[in-house]
Order: C-alpha cells, then sequence, then structure tokens
C-alpha cells in the first residue's frame, strides 16, 4: 500500500450530496476550501488571525506551516465552526467551502457540507473500540449502504485496524489511535480533510506511514489541508504550501520550491544559522547579509 500511495494520479471526483439547509447550495467550484482575508479576535481584545487568506484547490493537498503561536489552529476553528466555544469570533473576512459560504454555520452544518477533521492530539473516545470510534464519524449520514462502504474503505486504507476492531481504543499505540482518528473523521465521506500536526509525537518511521495514507486519501478524491510543524513531511507532499506567522500568511507557493527555500530550510529544517526566534527573522538576517556582502 505504501509504495502505491506515493504514485500521485488524479483524483476521482465524486458527485456532491444534497444539504440540508434553507439555500440553496452554490455552484459547484474547482476550489474546495477558500479562506479570504479572515480576522479572528478571542475574548474581544485579543487579535489572533490579520487577514488570512489561503486556498485549497479541488483534489489537491495544501500544508500550512507555522511555530507554536502561529495561529495555526485558531484558522482551524475559525473554518470548522469551533470558535465559539474557545470565545473568538471572526470580524473579517469569509470562508467558503465548494462555493458556499459557511462563515457563519455552526459545526454541525459544516460536517454536513462536506468538511472533515482530525484535531491535534488524535481525540479519539478512548473507551470505545475502534468500531465504534469508526461508526460515531458517521453520525450526520443515514444511508446504511453508503456507511458501510465507508467503512469498508477506512478498513482498506488501515489493514492495521482490522484486528483491533473490537480493541479498546484508549489502548491502541499512539501511531494506531492516529489512524482511528482520520478513519473516524473519513467516515463522514467529506469533500475536504482537514489534519491538524497528524505527525505529532509519533516516531519516523509511523511519520512515513501517515504521510502515505494522506497521499492516498487524496488520491481518492479528498482534498487536504495539513497542518504541521514537520515541513519535511509536509512540504513532501503538498501541492501547495503557506507559512503562517504571527497571525499573518508570511510566504507561499509550490511545496517542492517552499522545501527547498533556504530560508524555509533554515527556520523549519534547522539547517543553517541558529538562534533565530522568528521565520521573519530569518529573512530579515538574510537580506541584511546579502546588502553587507
Amino acid at each position: 500500500m505504501m509504495g502505491a500511495a506515493r504514485s500521485r494520479r488524479d483524483p476521482r471526483h465524486r458527485g456532491r450530496r444534497t444539504l440540508s439547509t434553507q439555500t440553496e447550495p452554490a455552484a459547484r467550484t474547482s476550489t474546495a476550501l477558500a479562506v479570504s482575508n479572515l480576522e479572528v479576535v478571542y475574548r474581544d481584545v485579543i487579535l489572533v488571525l490579520r487577514g488570512v487568506s489561503l486556498t485549497v484547490p479541488e483534489g489537491k493537498i495544501v500544508a500550512l506551516l507555522g511555530a507554536n503561536g502561529a495561529g495555526k489552529t485558531t484558522l482551524l476553528r475559525a473554518i470548522t465552526g469551533l470558535l465559539d466555544i474557545h470565545r473568538g469570533k471572526i470580524t473579517k473576512g469569509s470562508v467558503h467551502l465548494d462555493g458556499r459560504d459557511i462563515t457563519r454555520d455552526d459545526a454541525s452544518a459544516i460536517v454536513r457540507a462536506g468538511l472533515g477533521q482530525v484535531m491535534e492530539g488524535r481525540r479519539i473516545f478512548a473507551e470505545l473500540s475502534v468500531d465504534e470510534n469508526l461508526r460515531t464519524g458517521a453520525f450526520t449520514r443515514r444511508d446504511k449502504a453508503g456507511i458501510q462502504a465507508s467503512y469498508e474503505r477506512a478498513m482498506d486504507l488501515f489493514p492495521v485496524l482490522q484486528g483491533r476492531r473490537k480493541d479498546t481504543a484508549g489502548y491502541l499505540s499512539g501511531g494506531e489511535q492516529q489512524m482511528v482518528a482520520i478513519a473516524r473523521a473519513l467516515m463522514a465521506e467529506p469533500k475536504i480533510l482537514l489534519l491538524d500536526e497528524p505527525s505529532l509525537g509519533l516516531a519516523p518511521l509511523i511519520v512515513e506511514q501517515i504521510r502515505d495514507i494522506i497521499v492516498q486519501v487524496n488520491q481518492q478524491g479528498t482534498s487536504v489541508l495539513l497542518v504541521e510543524q514537520n515541513a519535511t513531511m509536509a512540504l513532501s507532499i503538498a501541492d501547495t504550501g503557506y507559512v503562517l506567522e504571527h497571525g499573518r500568511v508570511v510566504k507561499d507557493g509550490p511545496g517542492k520550491v517552499l522545501l527547498e527555500d533556504k530560508d524555509i530550510r533554515e527556520f523549519y529544517l534547522g539547517m543553517g544559522d541558529t538562534g533565530r526566534r522568528s521565520f521573519r527573522d530569518v529573512k530579515t538576517y538574510r537580506r541584511k547579509k546579502s546588502w553587507g556582502a
């Protein structure tokens, strides 16, 4: 499975499901997710996102890089409708999913519209079995045949889980729990999957497996927004990458180009001068060196 996952091919497009909303869905677009000039404030005083814009084209993988505190998790909360429970709100800008404005929608409506998320730290139901965890991912669906097809797809993607289906999820290894979290999100058949630090705390070999699974999920037709601090893993599979710092996008471009970028390599991969406290510091430092020469 892993070897096949590395060979990229054109994703297969699935038909759109009918949305249970009062408004008519927008016409299908080639953009899975569009965030435009987004500003987010916590507790009415703390400005966290400062005009963030990014696009996830349909059928592509987009990586979002940033150090701790850059605003990555806040951006995901804004996209998924989870800001309210953290006393945050969008004060400017918009979020569109498949051409439909979801800026003010609640989380359940956004899931039904076709967005799935795997949160940082996995957030599985530790007391439930693997099987029960996966079934909870389909709670917005009523099509029994479709749910069973999604379940079989998950078992194909994660063969290690086939023999653990009745095991208590909390007793699985970290890598297996991450697989459960991804499989559970896929049970909703999302058009786009948001992954928040899926490599966090995992051994290098498991990180490679998770990377290959993300590629395979994308090949099956699901667009992906991958939020990571592991720049090597993220940019090695991303069609496009964005760098977020202090609530702003400070750089973007093709994944392979960013992977070879000197500033990215110095700050995120530790190649070059040390002691830089931010990505912006690296760029400023490099300009000064050029001017001094």
